[in-house]
């Protein structure tokens, strides 16, 4: 096992792998910008190296500086944790060269992963479905539209470097395809440097079913169940549960076997996830492979009792899967929300500021992920995900009621959030139902905004009675 580790990364996720290596008795060392110098995991990690001024650019992505802090505290490894660094090739390269190593999948994994049409290919011929669409790259608009006549309209215009919702365009006919293949493009190029795209027909509004995969470096994959993640806002998850209510056991059984089989293809070792799209008629298609650990994993941890990034960094210390499948069993229903700092009636226009009141919700079956604490200062320079909320229970409804309470619970005075608007969306029938897809909050989220000023302007009515 290492002795230090460098975390490069922020927020919760950094608070979490501290706890984590703390637990395998391993020093952990943070980097920090000057934004973050008065953060917790700055406070409780054994060593903390400040890298540079507030923008991600240059600090939290500044690759040579973070090598460099590494190598001056005399860490063996560096955790990624998620977004910034944590599928960039070019930084895992850069760790093997300079003889650390990188807490997650190789760098030729993670371009083989990351070239979104690469991976589709490689499926196709392991048998994993696919989404119909380009059997390659598509080099211009006019090429486009021959293969959009042939899959049919709707389709989907897609970066091969893309993630995140970014350089993607819908197009519904031929007349948009022109525009939508030139925005989608340019869009890649300012995000990430490469303006390679591809098409897809357009599965409308299906359910987003992602699978826990872990893998060592001796060949043994596993998988740990599946995760809903269908209710998003554009592109962006907002809540997560398993197991997806949906699913029938054949279904769940297919689908898993495919994501070993997609996991197998690569290669793959360390903690990641197959996502599937899954249409009306219950068939599923891969979209993506994320190598990294998941921003909602804990709810993976709830129903399974297994530490991930424990298991991740005992991967990436050549240790073995400490289980093998038949050992992994699923208990209960776990739900997720994402506390974001972000205010619903102005468009979830982000919402920084100064924590005047924390409090933050506990009790059987509650987890909560945050490094908020009272009279901290949230920033406006990263990613407006200020905590998360985790509950678990026997069954779905009683872990709906029990993310109710919790919500309900939790207080951060001084900033928006959209708390009130995640308990709302817990009274939804159609959500109460399981009958929801990724089209599910552009359907309602107005809907459940102005509930939610119904409801306050019956409680004032009440008060000044």
């Amino acid at each position: 096992m290492f002795k230090r580790v460098l975390i490069a990364n922020r927020g919760e996720i950094a608070l979490r792998i501290i706890r984590c290596l703390r637990s395998l008795d391993v020093d952990a060392v943070v980097v920090y910008s000057t934004a973050d110098k008065d953060s917790l995991p700055v406070k409780m990690a054994h060593e903390a190296i400040c890298i540079g001024p507030p923008a991600a650019k240059d600090s939290y992505l500044n690759m040579s500086q973070i090598i460099e802090a590494a190598k001056r505290s005399g860490c063996e490894a560096i955790h990624p944790g998620y977004g910034f660094l944590s599928e960039n090739a070019e930084f895992a390269r850069m760790c093997e060269k300079e003889g650390i190593v990188f807490i997650g999948p190789s760098a030729d994994i993670m371009e083989k992963m990351g070239d979104k049409q690469a991976a589709r290919s490689l499926m196709k011929n392991n048998r994993v479905p696919v989404v119909p669409g380009s059997d390659g790259l598509v080099e211009s608009a006019e090429e486009a539209m021959e293969i959009a006549q042939k899959v049919g309209y709707p389709v989907l215009i897609k970066a091969s470097a893309g993630g995140g919702g970014r350089g993607m365009r819908r197009a519904y006919s031929a007349h948009e395809i022109r525009q939508a293949f030139e925005e989608a493009r340019a869009e890649a190029v300012s995000a990430f440097g490469d303006g390679s795209m591809y098409l897809e027909k357009l599965i409308e509004n299906p359910h987003h079913i992602e699978f826990q995969i872990l893998g060592d470096k001796k060949g043994h994959i596993v998988h740990l169940g599946e995760r809903d993640c269908s209710i998003q806002r554009r592109n962006q998850k907002m809540l997560e549960e398993s197991p997806a209510h949906f699913l029938n056991d054949r279904q769940r059984r297919r689908m898993a076997q495919a994501a070993v089989r997609a996991a197998r293809a690569a290669g793959y070792y360390s903690a990641g996830t197959v996502e599937f799209v899954v249409d009306s008629k219950g068939e599923f298609y891969f979209i993506e492979m994320n190598t990294r650990i998941q921003v909602e994993h804990p709810v993976t941890e709830a129903v399974t009792g297994i530490d991930l990034v424990k298991e991740q960094i005992r991967i990436a210390a050549g240790l073995p899967l400490s289980f093998t499948q038949g050992d992994i069993t699923f208990s209960g229903h776990a739900i997720e929300c994402r506390i974001n700092a972000e205010n619903p009636f102005r468009n979830f226009a982000p919402s920084p500021g100064h924590v005047d009141f924390l409090h933050l919700p506990d009790g059987i079956g509650v987890r909560t992920e945050t490094a908020l604490y009272q009279d901290c200062d949230i920033s406006p320079f990263y990613d407006s995900m200020v905590a998360k909320i985790i509950v678990h229970a026997n069954g779905r409804l009683d872990a709906i009621r029990r993310m109710r309470t919790a919500l309900e619970e939790i207080m951060i005075d001084g900033v928006e959030t959209n708390i009130e608007f995640l308990f709302l969306l817990s009274f939804n029938p159609d959500f109460l139902k399981g009958q929801y897809d990724t089209g599910f909050l552009e359907e309602n989220t107005e809907g459940l905004l102005e509930w939610d000023r119904q409801s306050r302007d019956q409680f004032l009515e009440k008060d000044v009675s």
